[in-house]
């Protein structure tokens, strides 16, 4: 089947925008590998692209340069560079043939594993932008790459001479439910959204995975083929993810698995403690590189504490640590067997909160607040009689907060009086803490609904289900 070009919206029209420039284009793509910024580059580009070339993972310098020398077309009959000043020489000159004043594309892709020690590329490629490239306004420059780190520090913070010369950036992020509703349809996969979720849940919106997924399979078959059996392509995909991504991955693995082993989030100097890293300074760095590429969000508080917290939100790396690892591989029903489980009925509880916070846009879209003014984050408040803690609330301007409840059942969700005194006492401790004067009103977030009791109607003021979450925003 062919492909298509799923989503993406901001990033084609960013894309396609430079196309209707009157100036040159320094743009870079990064994000995790397996997310699609190649496939994005050449279908939007694909009748503009001039010269495409890749960089080889932990190839020698001259293994590069030959590489770079066969990308050229056939009739630039030069010898083979010796460095990368004379590689761009033979890309300028290749370029001042070119007689068609349309738009015309320098692609670049995995430009991190070209920057090898004492390659001198980057120097090389500045000197191409700012003598050549950026004097051209028919030139669109694409760089791509997967390691967050480098393409970070190195290329969005460059104090050299790529300072201030981009352009344009683009963070390409994982599907969301919406666009991997839209995926899974294209690949004639049809499965409910009660399904799409539990496959969301354990392997998120990452393209390439989802592409793994078979028409007329189950999840419990889905997840068992890709995720349990001996050669199942999620089960090896951990290892080569951090390595692949960042420098001294080792720190990057750490934070994922400390966090990982909290259900709320921490503190950064809460994951220095548990984490065994000796650096604060290497924390923080390590933190935004993580966040940069998407496994964590930071969240800050309501009011109370200052100090922003950090969750895991990359659904895959969860499943991983908590199921996959620990696993033996081989077997059949292995899913089914686990769904019985209650540490089951605590990891996708705490999925789906991970999801909901991720589609706040949809919630509230659902809610229809989009047009008004708000803000989204989390309370927690532990110094008090009646302690409590809130993943989600909305702040309104119009004078209303949201304090959202989120539940995973697979059917529609009961209240009982327990957990409706729960919520008074979580009510109560809020606006104790907070003295809010703004209407707070509890919205639920649900697959299938609330059951409607005495509870449900005299607690809760908004109720959403899972079909808001996949909403096109």
């Amino acid at each position: 089947m062919a492909r298509k070009l799923i989503g993406r919206k901001s990033e084609k029209e960013i894309l396609t925008n430079a196309l209707k420039s009157n100036r040159p284009e320094l743009i870079v793509v990064y994000g995790r590998r397996r997310i699609g910024k190649t496939y994005l580059i050449r279908e939007v580009y694909k009748n503009y692209i001039q010269f495409e070339f890749s960089g080889m993972y932990n190839a020698p310098l001259k293994k590069q340069l030959k590489n770079f020398h066969l990308a050229l077309p056939s009739f630039m009959s030069q010898k083979e560079p010796s460095d990368w000043i004379e590689a761009f020489h033979q890309l300028r000159l290749y370029f001042d043939k070119l007689n068609s004043k349309k738009k015309k594309v320098i692609f670049i892709d995995e430009f991190p594993w070209l920057d090898t020690r004492k390659s001198n590329f980057l120097s090389a490629f500045d000197h191409f932008w700012n003598s050549y490239a950026s004097k051209r306004d028919d030139l669109i420059v694409v760089i791509c790459g997967s390691a967050a780190s480098y393409m970070i520090n190195k290329i969005i913070k460059n104090k050299g001479g790529l300072h201030n010369r981009l352009t344009q950036q683009i963070q390409l992020s994982p599907f969301n439910l919406f666009e991997t509703e839209q995926l899974l349809r294209h690949h004639q996969v049809k499965l409910s959204r009660y399904d799409i979720l539990q496959v969301y849940m354990t392997m998120g919106g990452v393209p390439h995975y989802l592409e793994k997924i078979l028409p007329g399979e189950s999840v419990a078959q889905i997840i068992d083929r890709l995720c349990f059996h001996k050669n199942g392509f999620l089960r090896s995909e951990f290892s080569h993810v951090f390595a692949s991504l960042f420098e001294q991955y080792d720190n990057h693995e750490a934070i994922i698995r400390t966090l990982a082993s909290v259900r709320k989030g921490l503190t950064r100097n809460e994951v220095l403690k548990k984490s065994n890293i000796n650096s604060g300074g290497t924390v923080t760095k390590t933190l935004t590189e993580l966040e940069e590429s998407g496994f964590i969000e930071k969240y800050t508080p309501y009011q109370g504490s200052k100090d922003s917290i950090f969750r895991l939100t990359d659904e895959y790396s969860l499943f991983y640590i908590k199921y996959i690892e620990n696993t033996k591989a081989g077997g059949k029903g292995i899913w089914m067997k686990m769904q019985g489980l209650q540490s089951y009925k605590i990891w996708s509880g705490f999925s789906f909160e991970t999801i909901c916070i991720k589609h706040v846009e949809q919630i509230k879209e659902g809610l229809k607040i989009s047009g008004i003014n708000s803000t989204s984050g989390s309370w927690i408040e532990k110094n008090t009689q009646n302690s409590a803690q809130i993943d989600l609330l909305i702040d309104r301007d119009d004078n209303v907060i949201n304090l959202c409840e989120m539940k995973f059942y697979n059917a529609p969700y009961t209240i009982n009086k327990k957990y409706a005194s729960e919520i008074t006492q979580k009510l109560n401790a809020f606006r104790s803490s907070t003295q809010t004067k703004k209407n707070v009103f509890v919205t639920f977030i649900t697959t299938y609904g609330l059951v409607t009791n005495p509870y449900s109607t005299q607690q809760v003021q908004n109720e959403l289900n899972m079909d808001h979450l996949f909403v096109d925003v």
